[in-house]
C-alpha cells in the first residue's frame, strides 16, 4: 500500500512540473507531446470500478440520462460486459470529457456482449412523470438486449421490477460498477446526439450546449419564444414555480 501511495504521489508531482513548465511558456517541446497523456493520467481511476456484483450470473448494468432536463426525451441504456472486461478510463459519464465519452462508446459497443438504448418521449414523461419514465426507458433498453440478463444492476435507489429478473439498486453506481458506467456513457452520448439534432430544428434554445437542462439561456428562450413539442410541460419551465404555460 505504501508503494502504491508513493507511486500516485510521484505521478501527481510529475504532472505538476509538466503543467508548471507549460503554463509558464518555457520552451519545452515535450509539453505539447504529453498534453493528451497528462489528461489521460489525471482521469484514470485510482481504484478500478468493480467488474460485477455476481460472478456467476449474466449481469446488465442500467443507467439513464436527461432526467432533470426541461426538454427532450429521457434516455436509458443497458449493457452486458464480459466478466474479464477492464478499462482504466471507464467511469461515470459526468466525470469524463465529451471526447472521452465518445471514444469509450466505441469500445463499449465493440466489446460488450450486449447493449441497447431505450427512450421515453416528452409527451410520455408528462403523462406518467419523470420517475416512471426513467424506469420505462430502462425497461425498453433491457427489452432490446440480444443476451437476456439474469440480474440487473441499477444506478440509483429505486426501480420498478423488470419481468422476473432480480435487480440490485446502487446509489452512485456509475462510479462503482463498470457495466453501470458503460450504460451511463451510452445513455448520455445517444441523448446528446438526439439533442444536437433537435437544436437544428429549434436553435433558439441552445440545446447543442445545454442538452435541454435548465440554464438561464434556455429559460430566457422559453420566455421569449414559447415552448416546443419537445418541452416537458409538467416541469417548472421558467423557474418561478409555474407548471403550465399558455404561449401563443
Amino acid at each position: 500500500m505504501e508503494n502504491f501511495a508513493s507511486g500516485v504521489w510521484n505521478i501527481g508531482l510529475f504532472m505538476f512540473f509538466l503543467r508548471y513548465f507549460c503554463v509558464k511558456n518555457i520552451p519545452f517541446a515535450f509539453c505539447g507531446m504529453f498534453a493528451d497523456s497528462i489528461f489521460a493520467l489525471e482521469n484514470i481511476n485510482t481504484f478500478m470500478l468493480l467488474p460485477y456484483l455476481n460472478a456467476d450470473l449474466i449481469e446488465a448494468g442500467c443507467d439513464e440520462a436527461g432526467r432533470g432536463c426541461l426538454a427532450g426525451a429521457v434516455y436509458a441504456a443497458a449493457v452486458v460486459l464480459p466478466k474479464d472486461f477492464r478499462n482504466e478510463l471507464l467511469n461515470d459519464s459526468k466525470q469524463l470529457t465529451e471526447r472521452q465519452r465518445y471514444a469509450l462508446r466505441e469500445v463499449i459497443e465493440r466489446e460488450a456482449l450486449a447493449w441497447a438504448v431505450g427512450m421515453v418521449s416528452p409527451q410520455e414523461i408528462d403523462e406518467i412523470n419523470i420517475l416512471n419514465a426513467s424506469f420505462l426507458a430502462m425497461h425498453r433498453a433491457i427489452d432490446q438486449l440480444a443476451v437476456r440478463p439474469q440480474h440487473l444492476l441499477i444506478d440509483g435507489n429505486r426501480f420498478r421490477k423488470y419481468s422476473d429478473i432480480p435487480h440490485t439498486t446502487v446509489v452512485k453506481g456509475d462510479g462503482k460498477y463498470l457495466s453501470i458506467a458503460a450504460a451511463s456513457i451510452l445513455a448520455k452520448t445517444y441523448r446528446d446526439d438526439y439533442m444536437n439534432r433537435l437544436h437544428e430544428e429549434f436553435p433558439y434554445y441552445d440545446w447543442n450546449r445545454n442538452k435541454g437542462y435548465p440554464t438561464k439561456k434556455h429559460r430566457a428562450a422559453i420566455a421569449g419564444h414559447g415552448t416546443t413539442p419537445y418541452h416537458r410541460l409538467t416541469f417548472n419551465l421558467l423557474g418561478d414555480g409555474q407548471l403550465s404555460l399558455d404561449f401563443k
